[in-house]
């Protein structure tokens, strides 16, 4: 685990976001097929990242997508105009960051009061065109409607590292979807 080290988990938090929006696992499983460019990637410039979850991780999340030119939107229950600001962030509530947001990134510890913040509801109020990203818990993330909203195209796409169930059972829905 990389619980507390902020530089790996950010790391693996923009390969998975560079992975879907650059179309790489798609790509690299064409080419490996004999097909050549299948799809075409989306730029991350003036795109809208959201960051929940504020924290050192957050934070390190925010400066990255700032040097990608990216707009940064970022929510957590007491976060602050401020704190947001400091790393280049603009406070927005949850209901905006997700409207708004071409990847939402979650970087939350899980509690009470964090298992299953983004369900049904939240996921339908995302881009259609948008990806979600969660290295930090699996439950934060109701797993049953991610799955249906993946399948369903209600947002575009999903980067884990993090299950209800680790390892990922071998029959798990996830396993089935591209």
């Amino acid at each position: 685990g990389t619980a507390g080290l902020p530089y790996p988990t950010a790391e693996l938090t923009w390969g998975l976001i560079l992975a879907l929006s650059r179309r790489i696992p798609a790509e690299d499983r064409a080419t490996r097929e004999g097909h050549w460019q299948v799809s075409l990637g989306l730029g991350l410039n003036g795109k809208t990242l959201g960051v929940i979850g504020l924290g050192s991780l957050g934070s390190r999340v925010a400066r990255i997508g700032k040097s990608f030119d990216m707009h940064v939107l970022a929510w957590s229950q007491n976060l602050t105009a401020a704190r947001a600001a400091s790393v280049g962030a603009t406070l927005a509530t949850r209901d905006e960051l997700l409207a708004r947001s071409d990847v939402v990134t979650i970087h939350l510890v899980l509690s009470a009061r964090t298992r299953g913040l983004i369900g049904p509801k939240e996921l339908a109020s995302m881009k259609r065109a948008a990806h979600l990203i969660n290295t930090s818990r699996g439950p934060i993330v109701d797993e049953t409607a991610l799955v249906r909203a993946l399948r369903d195209g209600t947002i575009a796409g999903a980067g884990l590292d993090v299950y209800d169930e680790e390892p990922l059972p071998l029959d798990h829905p996830l396993r089935q979807l591209p």
